[in-house]
């Protein structure tokens, strides 16, 4: 399965619970952090939903 590597490169800071909490599933806790994941339908929808918040890499 293809991979993709996030990284965190806006502040969670006055976003809502929600997308904190999306941002802290993802493993993204502080600015300009990296987490590689699998690109599974999960992962790829928490991801498009804090997509303003975050960039994506294929690998």
């Amino acid at each position: 399965m293809a991979k993709i590597k996030v990284t965190q490169v806006k502040s969670v800071i006055d976003r809502s619970k929600r997308q904190k909490a999306t941002m802290e599933a993802l493993g993204l806790r502080k600015m300009n952090r990296s987490v590689v994941h699998e690109a599974t339908p999960q992962i790829l929808g928490m991801v498009a939903k804090v997509n303003h918040l975050v960039k994506v890499e294929q690998m």
